[in-house]
């Protein structure tokens, strides 16, 4: 079984928290059988120090902020967004095409995608394209039709209850 490594498409989306904790668990499971990890996330800051991007550190995983804090009005969009959304694209492309992992994870891609800031399907023809062997895993909300009717695997994460809803705030090992 372990001879028959097939890069598949991973698409973990919906409004429920965990999208990018099962992303990591990915991570995690990569680094125990001694294969290459990336995580690439659309929305947060690259200055920021979340756990995972303190776990990455420690365990020589590249997790990259490529856009500038999450807003909600961000759909809106400005110029800025939509430039470090780009960009970001060009880094992800450019690992993708790399072939350095055995598992790259577009982050939060969804949003750009569904904002129009990214071109679904160029997207995809770089997803398509890459090492036969290399997984791609996509998270984040809505995500385009085209993403789910390519992949191989989608999961819907939904919200049943969220602590948020009772005005608790993010918990640090949690949320942060």
């Amino acid at each position: 079984m372990a001879d028959a490594r097939q890069g598949l498409l991973i698409v973990y989306t919906g409004s429920g928290k965990g999208k990018t904790s099962a992303a990591l668990g990915i991570v995690l499971r990569m680094l125990g059988r001694d294969m290459r990890a990336c995580m690439l996330q659309f929305i947060k800051k690259k200055s920021l120090k979340a756990a995972e991007n303190r776990f990455g550190e420690r365990m020589g995983v590249e997790i990259v902020g490529l856009g500038d804090g999450f807003t909600w009005v961000a759909k809106d969009g400005n110029a800025a967004n939509q430039a470090l959304a780009r960009e970001g694209w060009d880094l992800c492309r450019a690992r993708i095409e790399s072939g350095a992992y055995d598992v790259v994870i577009l982050d939060e891609i969804t949003y750009p995608i569904t904002y129009g800031w990214l071109d679904v399907d160029d997207v995809l023809s770089t997803i398509r394209a890459r090492p036969k062997d290399m997984h791609i895993v996509v998270t984040g909300r809505d995500a385009h039709p085209a993403l789910v009717e390519a992949a191989d695997l989608v999961t819907e994460m939904r919200e049943i209850k969220h602590p948020f809803q009772k005005g608790v705030p993010p918990q640090k090992g949690i949320d942060v």
